[in-house]
């Protein structure tokens, strides 16, 4: 092998190596900053990132709103007609926030069945439900629909 062409493939093995860690260092980057989204369903059965924020997205549920007395404090269930989280949130709700509708929760999970959210986003108009939380709802029907068959 002729010297120019050694210096021509160490320095393609050099590139190479360079796109290898710049690649590496994205994907971990890429991978810590990721937020996932969960259903109430989920939830309960325990598939969600332990000490990470999470997305969490249902429906309110009728009726399970519970104001903190002398503080922010909120707690209210979030369902996709399957199972329920309670979701703890001290601020102000969003205008759009009240029973029967969707929410997304940003947040984690603290003690066993809590969660306590950072950020509480409502749907903006009747239209509108995140995709994630649609797909969650719909995946839930069937199940929610055995329970209630079974009930009667």
């Amino acid at each position: 092998m002729t010297p120019t062409r050694k210096k021509r493939l160490i320095m393609i093995l050099m590139v190479a190596l360079g796109v290898g860690i710049a690649a590496a260092i994205f994907l971990t980057a890429f991978k810590d900053n990721m937020m996932y989204f969960k259903s109430p369903t989920e939830v309960a059965a325990k598939d969600y990132p332990v000490n990470r924020s999470f997305r969490l997205g249902g429906m309110v549920k009728e009726n399970s709103m519970r104001r903190i007395p002398d503080s922010l404090k909120v707690q209210f269930e979030v369902t996709d007609f399957a199972d329920s989280v309670l979701v703890e949130y001290e601020g102000i709700l969003p205008d759009l926030f009240r029973e029967g509708q969707g929410v997304v929760t940003i947040g984690t999970m603290q003690n066993e069945g809590l969660f306590v959210a950072e950020e509480v986003l409502a749907k903006h108009d009747e239209n509108y439900m995140p995709p994630e939380a649609a797909a969650a709802l719909e995946a839930a029907k069937p199940k929610y629909n055995n329970q209630q068959e079974e009930s009667e």
